[in-house]
């Protein structure tokens, strides 16, 4: 069995990849400062992992974290488009700067596989619809701006040393272990946790904009999938993780009502900035490329995840 180095790993897709590569027998280090990530998501597995606490803009601790890896899935980052907007200079930091030290780590370690963490908001407000990755990136966000910087570094390194990268641009990841609560909260969780709790759902706009909802055991197998796939594909390329069905947020709260068989209103107040209106992958280059495909769709991946805040939540 190999050992792997996830960044972020007690976050929501972090915790999740984890649990993934030790139920197949691997030993995984987790890299984590616990900003937005929480213990409590590896309480279960925490005596199966080694946990690394520190930030990976520190190069010591992450020098220390990637020794002897076979591979890296670098999921650390400071997330959502509102705080990026708030405060685009941390946003900045954390996220290139940090990618920026993990690289560099894993260049002085020899590590040559890093799988990246990408976003679907590099694409921005585009029209054009599905997204491909031969489109050419409009981020309207520093979140998003962070994010496809990272990208062109990872394919800096592939070109310049040779290493091994790939960049999964995830669209909307959903499932057990993300946090519901507090003001950056993704919609999903946010929308279950108030409907549970008989408060009103808070939608940003009409609700009729759209995304590609994509249920987190799928963006494990991608992961892995890329972790495996030929070297010479793995030159920084982006490639989209979603699973080409969209799903506008009035639908989201039409499904949860039929899910949890009560009948609730939504707040609807203004579109906050950066957000994008509509987000619909193409998966065919995940398909070509690593051999992808979506196992879990967004009906039984909802009503997984609300057993899942039921049972752990309230």
């Amino acid at each position: 069995m190999a050992k792997y180095l996830v960044t972020g790993g007690a976050g929501f897709i972090g915790c999740n990849l984890t649990r993934f590569l030790v139920g197949k027998g691997h030993d995984v280090v987790v890299l984590d400062n616990f900003a937005t990530g929480k213990q409590e998501n590896l309480a279960e597995i925490a005596d199966r992992i080694e946990l690394i606490e520190g930030d990976i803009r520190d190069r010591d601790t992450v020098d220390k974290a990637v020794a002897g890896s076979a591979a890296i899935f670098h999921e650390a980052a400071l997330g959502s488009v509102p705080r990026s907007v708030e405060d685009p200079v941390t946003s900045h930091d954390v996220n290139v700067n940090g990618t920026i030290t993990v690289l560099e780590a894993a260049r002085a370690a020899g590590v040559k596989r890093v799988i990246f963490a990408a976003s679907s908001s590099a694409y921005g407000d585009q029209a054009e619809s599905p997204k491909r990755e031969t489109m050419v990136p409009m981020p309207i966000s520093p979140y998003a701006s962070s994010k496809l910087a990272c990208e062109y570094y990872l394919q800096a390194y592939a070109a310049c040393y040779g290493m091994e990268t790939l960049s999964l641009r995830y669209f909307n990841v959903f499932g057990p272990h993300q946090d519901p609560e507090g003001a950056y909260a993704a919609v999903i969780p946010a929308f279950v946790s108030r409907a549970l709790q008989g408060d009103k759902p808070i939608v940003y706009g009409d609700g009729e904009q759209s995304r590609d909802f994509c249920y987190i055991d799928n963006v494990c197998d991608a992961n892995w999938l890329a972790a495996n796939a030929p070297g010479e594909i793995c030159k920084g390329q982006p490639i989209n993780i979603a699973c080409h069905h969209a799903t506008t947020l009035n639908q989201i709260l039409d499904k949860i009502r039929s899910l949890l068989g009560v009948q609730f209103e939504a707040d609807y107040t203004d579109p906050r900035p950066g957000d994008v209106k509509d987000s619909l992958a193409d998966i065919s280059l995940a398909k070509q490329t690593i051999g992808y495909e979506p196992e879990m769709y967004f009906e039984q991946g909802l009503d997984k995840s609300i057993d899942w805040y039921r049972e752990n939540l309230f």
